[in-house]
């Protein structure tokens, strides 16, 4: 394996989700040689600041990486500009990036997986980022009979994501294209393959609704025709609908956490870079408006900003 991506983690208010996302973190077993870059941001105000200082606290006391950088924040960027300009900063320096907010939890072989795709998908510019989320059985069951680790899908995932610089730089925060691809209905239907909630949210992003780094990071994937990398089982669970986080309320169902083996597992890659016609059905139902998501998204008022946030 060649050198290994930085880990890149965002964090707020939540310290018992970041000491959990921290804890398996430090499980895996490349992440003692791993560098380990941590940003805080600032608090909204008064109702917050112990909050973001007792998540100060604990990273202080952070060990078990290679080494560990943290960024304080004085103010408050909030998610989108946070994660755009850490990892900027971080891409620009080493070319690559893993990246993971504070209430994801990891199989202890995430990073192998990471970095082995990284390293594998290096020179195919048919793959835009990587992931290590799927969504659990109940919600996407892998047909039986299909023959790899992985698969494609042209809606990035935020919840763990790994990309390239080249790929990163070719974003368009601004999407400039905007008004001409809003009265295309091809581009449209085409943007739509990853869901039928993508340009309805590009749309409030634009008009300043919601304010989404990965909106923006899956049209850049839709403009360059490109995928994210999906694993068929899942190397990460979302803890964080617990109704603590600031993007999201309760999920008393667990639609969004995976049963993660403590085993480590080779996953094997595939060069034949392809959708399949059967997952993507399966994918694009859990976003349909009578779907699952788009159902929860009707009792969880911010939860359509904290799925793509």
């Amino acid at each position: 394996m060649t050198s290994l991506a930085p880990i890149v983690l965002f964090v707020y208010n939540r310290p018992w989700h970041t000491r959990q996302t921290v804890e398996a973190l430090k499980k895996n077993n490349l992440s003692d040689q791993s560098e380990f870059f941590i940003y805080s941001d600032g608090s909204k105000g008064a109702e917050d600041i112990t909050a973001v200082s007792n998540v100060r606290e604990y990273l202080q006391c952070i060990d078990g990486f290679k080494n560990v950088k943290i960024i304080e924040r004085e103010q408050n960027l909030g998610l989108a500009q946070s994660i755009i300009q850490g990892v900027t900063e971080i891409i620009e320096q080493f070319k690559k990036v893993i990246v993971l907010e504070d209430d994801l939890v990891s199989a202890p072989f995430f990073l192998k997986y990471m970095n082995e795709a990284l390293h594998f998908y290096e020179r195919n510019q048919k793959i835009f980022s990587i992931t290590g989320y799927n969504h659990p059985p109940k919600l996407m069951k892998i047909p039986s009979g299909y023959p790899h680790d992985v698969y494609f899908n042209p809606r990035c995932m935020s919840w763990s994501w790994a990309t390239w610089e080249d790929r990163w730089l070719k974003a368009d925060w601004e999407v400039k294209c905007f008004d001409q691809f809003i009265r295309d209905r091809s581009a449209i239907k085409k943007f739509n393959r990853g869901g039928d909630d993508l340009t309805a949210m590009l749309r409030c992003q634009m008009s300043g609704t919601i304010d989404s780094w990965a909106i923006r990071w899956c049209f850049t994937h839709y403009l360059e025709s490109a995928y994210c990398l999906y694993p068929i089982k899942a190397i990460i669970s979302n803890i964080g609908f617990d109704g603590t986080g600031v993007h999201c309320g309760e999920d008393k169902n667990g639609n969004f956490e995976n049963l993660l083996s403590d085993q480590v597992e080779e996953i094997r890659f595939t060069e034949t870079v392809c959708l399949h016609s059967e997952l993507m059905k399966k994918a694009r139902s859990i976003y349909k408006h009578n779907g699952i998501i788009m159902r929860i998204v009707g009792r969880l008022k911010c939860l359509y900003n904290r799925f793509i946030r």
